[in-house]
């Protein structure tokens, strides 16, 4: 069986400086490929399968980062679900800002002092599921976890002491006086 070389020559496909040519390629690749050298086709592959890597490293990240969010979504409606305070037969209505529009929910009466003067918070629960009030401990908690969560949540008021300098000190202003 003749190689393929002695067959194109017969058949007058090729002339021998062709065929030369082609032995020298040949016997060049095997050099580069002993020396460590890749020939082109190999480079051409090499880059492809970087280019395949860095496309997965970024569909894993964006994957990680999509599960972290879900995951601190789940910890957040956890901490609320947990830590809510009821608001059953709430007939005081309570006014806050969201996203500056106004909202109002409905608390008992009892719920209207700590919610001033910051000893609560209340918070959105999620996309459209309405709002919690929740102690003042996990409003910090969230806070730090998910800010956009807390909606309203008054800085704690410290017992004040009245100035030297103030006429009306003396004057005692009464509980029931209402505005």
């Amino acid at each position: 069986m003749a190689s393929l070389k002695e067959q194109l020559l017969k058949a007058g496909l090729a002339d021998k400086k062709q065929a030369r040519r082609a032995e020298h390629e040949k016997r060049q690749a095997k050099q580069r490929q002993a020396k460590g050298q890749a020939p082109a086709d190999q480079v051409d592959v090499r880059a492809a399968r970087e280019a395949q890597a860095e496309r997965s490293r970024a569909l894993n990240a964006q994957r990680e980062e999509q599960a972290r969010a879900r995951a601190l979504a789940a910890e957040v409606a956890q901490i609320i679900a947990t830590n809510k305070i009821s608001r059953e037969n709430g007939d005081v209505p309570y006014q806050f800002t969201d996203q500056r529009k106004v909202q109002k929910i409905y608390v008992p009466k009892a719920l209207i002092d700590p919610l001033a003067r910051g000893q609560m918070g209340v918070v959105r629960q999620g996309q459209g599921k309405g709002y919690e009030v929740v102690p003042l401990e996990t409003a910090l908690r969230l806070r730090e976890r998910a800010p956009e969560v807390v909606v309203s949540l008054h800085a704690p008021q410290k017992a004040s002491t009245p100035d030297e300098d103030d006429p009306y000190a003396d004057f005692q202003i009464p509980d029931d006086l209402m505005w």
